[in-house]
Order: structure tokens, then C-alpha cells, then sequence
């Protein structure tokens, strides 16, 4: 397919041509806007009516009414501090009537388990907590039967003699 070059007079001529019809549409679009727009408004804003006063009256009676608040607020505020000033003074004679010294803050002290006792019982009472001091001593008894089986028939008993070493392995454990 063959395609001829189109001249660059006739380029700019339809170049020129597009950029108006497209300025039109946008024009177009605008306006259409700007009576959406206008449409809107009137439907949920409705136009102001302006029945006030003068404007300075307007002001005078804004003012009277800040005026009015402040004295209130003022009134407020010295209402309050002076409630803070009796809870204050009623904090000190509280005080005063639970005990005019302040509690010392305790320090740690370290004391054994028998030495706190002691202060808490008094010197009179000694109390020892040496546990093992307080448990029953057992001794072990051997019954007579025990022992005479034990010398009979205790295996244990010189058994390198009974292997048969004849004290060799005393020997060589002597020697080593």
C-alpha cells in the first residue's frame, strides 16, 4: 500500500481545525457544568434572607452575651479555687488530729530469722530456729541375729581369699 506524504500546509490546517472543535466541546462542557452547578444550589441551598438587625445592633447584642458569659465563668473559677482552698485547709487539720508527726519511710534492715523473733517476742523468749539442732537423732542398731550371719555366711568376706588369689592381689596392689 502506497501512501502519499501529506504536506505540512495541510498538516497545520487540520491540526488548527481539531484544536477548534475540541476548544468548542470543552466550552461546551463548562457551560454544562456551570448550569449543573447553578441547578444544585438551588435545590439544597436555599437563598439567604437577611432579617437581622443592623449590623452594629448585631454586635452590640453578641458582645452583651459574651459579657454575660465571662462574669459567669469568672464567678466559676473563684467558686472552684475557693473549694480547693477549704479541701486544702480541711487536708491539714486532718492531719493535724491523726498526728502531728509524719511517719518516718522505714529503711531495710537486715536481721536474721532468731533476731526478729527475739524483737518480736521479747528477750525473755529464746527460740532457736536451728532445724537440725531439733531433729531426732536415730542410732542404728544391729540385731545380734545380723551379726551372726554376717560372720557365717557373709560372701563378702575376704573374697580374694576365697578366689582362690591367697592375698596375691594385696600383693600386687603393694607393689604397684
Amino acid at each position: 500500500v502506497f501512501r502519499k506524504k501529506m504536506s505540512s500546509s495541510r498538516k497545520h490546517h487540520l491540526k488548527s481545525l481539531m484544536l477548534q472543535i475540541a476548544k468548542g466541546l470543552l466550552e461546551e462542557e463548562e457551560r454544562d457544568r456551570e448550569v449543573q452547578r447553578t441547578r444544585y444550589m438551588a435545590e439544597n441551598c436555599p437563598p439567604l434572607s437577611f432579617n437581622f438587625p443592623a449590623p452594629e445592633e448585631l454586635c452590640r447584642e453578641i458582645h452583651r452575651k459574651v459579657d454575660t458569659i465571662d462574669e459567669e465563668r469568672y464567678d466559676l473559677e473563684m467558686k472552684v479555687s475557693k473549694s480547693n482552698k477549704e479541701i486544702d485547709d480541711l487536708k491539714i487539720k486532718v492531719q493535724d488530729l491523726m498526728g502531728k508527726f509524719k511517719k518516718p519511710v522505714l529503711k531495710k534492715v537486715r536481721m536474721s530469722a532468731d533476731a526478729m523473733l527475739k524483737a518480736l517476742l521479747g528477750s525473755k523468749h529464746t527460740v532457736n530456729l536451728d532445724l537440725r539442732a531439733n531433729l531426732k537423732q536415730v542410732k542404728k542398731e544391729v540385731k545380734e541375729e545380723d551379726k551372726e550371719l554376717r560372720d557365717v555366711g557373709d560372701w563378702r568376706k575376704n573374697i580374694e581369699d576365697k578366689a582362690g588369689m591367697d592375698g596375691r592381689k594385696k600383693m600386687f596392689e603393694a607393689e604397684a
